[in-house]
């Protein structure tokens, strides 16, 4: 029943790139593999399942290969961002998909694993990998989808055009930061700048800067008092 159940989750992708997410359906997927509906929901409980579903097949490219094991933590970090940044390039519909399912499934499970151990050999300690665990993925993610969805594109203004909508007494920042606005963006090298700074956090982590506090009830590290005066 796997390898039906991985079929149907791959006619469901086909089906997604050629007509988009929104028109994906139970009866239309079940056409697409011949089956009546009543057929499907043997693979498949429902809607909310198939979707879960496609995402743990989506991130199942995400999983390291054998050699993973020769790679340190950053290289895995850094190979599993950017695998993930190219299911999206390939699939634009499924940034969304991701940034909205909950990780469930177990190639999903096992996507989160790969970053939980990269942080705990890392050196962060066992109570902030949860959490930067979550800021990792909601930042990789959340690039895929502006970059798929079309959130960095320039539109139809330039930024001096956008700008110029406005006096600049109103946007002292953009005045400011106007010839580096300016420029052409290069995602690909935003991307890498990004996670750059992403391993300098987690070695941070690592490192316990800060002091221990706790936050929602839980204990964390490298929490700043904002309110104590520095020096």
């Amino acid at each position: 029943m796997g390898g039906r159940r991985e079929e149907i989750l791959d006619a469901a992708l086909d089906l997604a790139d050629e007509r988009g997410l929104e028109a994906l359906s139970m009866r239309a997927l079940a056409d697409r593999v011949g089956v009546t509906p009543m057929a499907l929901y043997r693979h498949v409980k429902d809607k909310a399942a198939l979707l879960d579903g496609m995402v743990g097949r989506l991130l199942s490219a995400l999983l390291p290969s054998d050699t993973v094991a020769e790679q340190t933590w950053d290289e895995r970090l850094n190979a599993l961002a950017h695998a993930c940044r190219k299911v999206t390039q390939r699939h634009p519909w499924a940034a969304h998909l991701l940034f909205s399912r909950p990780a469930v499934t177990p190639d999903a499970v096992r996507a989160v694993d790969i970053i939980y151990l990269a942080l705990i050999e890392a050196g962060v300690p066992d109570p902030e990998v949860p959490r930067l665990e979550r800021l990792i993925s909601t930042f990789v993610i959340g690039f895929a989808t502006s970059e798929a969805s079309g959130r960095f594109a320039p539109g139809v203004l330039d930024p001096r055009s956008r700008r110029g909508q406005l006096p600049d007494s109103e946007l002292p920042g953009h005045t400011r930061l106007g010839p580096w606005l300016d420029l052409p963006v290069d995602l690909t090298a935003e991307f890498e700048a990004d996670l750059s700074d992403i391993r300098r956090l987690v070695v941070g982590a690592a490192r316990g800067r800060g002091e221990v506090g706790t936050a929602g009830g839980r204990t964390t590290t490298g929490a700043v008092d904002h309110s104590a005066p520095p020096g």
